[in-house]
């Protein structure tokens, strides 16, 4: 992507817009005499430290544990029957093919059954990241709305100070909203 110089910043299209219109919501205000309140949120400390993401971390790792499991025996398997085949002198051509028919074969699912866990792996994680996002969403919305921000940044960004940083607000929001949910389904379990 080839990116724009504006005032002697090396800024790319997307950044460029952004830009833009930061300076013009600055602008706005001090027209209009109007205090501006900016806050800023670190995605990476929320993808880090939220609970909803520690819990599906810990979901998805009970889930696909086994069949991962599953595949690392059968590589330590694999090994094992290439280390015979290559110490073994004194075999027939038929036995040598079969043995090394046998490791292909074991190769060929090991690969298969490796990358439709990484698919699924990652189709799964890159869906509960979406509806976290979303419920990321609304905490900064409501964040927003009680704190009067006129705007929130969300990381990446080249700097923010630690007074404008909202990061730990919607942390506890999401951690509240967490045990409101854990208690909804213990409610509804019994």
């Amino acid at each position: 992507m080839r990116a724009n110089t504006l005032s002697g910043l090396n800024v790319s299209g997307c950044g460029r817009a952004r830009l833009i219109a930061f300076g013009l919501l600055l602008l706005c205000s001090s027209v209009f005499g109007q205090d501006l309140r900016i806050g800023y949120v670190n995605m990476k400390q929320l993808f880090d430290a939220a609970p909803q993401v520690v819990n599906v971390r810990e979901s998805l790792d009970q889930e696909f544990r086994p069949r991962n499991q599953s595949l690392l025996a059968d590589e330590a398997r694999l090994e094992r029957l290439e280390a015979e085949l290559a110490e073994s002198t004194d075999l027939t051509a038929e036995e040598q093919f079969e043995r090394e028919r046998e490791i292909r074969n074991l190769q060929r699912s090991i690969e298969r059954r490796r990358e439709d866990l990484e698919e699924e792996l990652r189709f799964r994680t890159n869906a509960e990241k979406k509806a976290l996002e979303e419920t990321i969403e609304v905490a900064v919305e409501q964040i927003a709305e009680a704190g009067e921000f006129d705007l929130i940044l969300t990381s990446p960004v080249a700097y923010a100070s630690d007074r404008i940083d909202v990061t730990d607000r919607v942390l506890e929001w999401l951690e509240e909203d967490f045990r409101s949910q854990r208690a909804g389904d213990e409610q509804a379990g019994q």
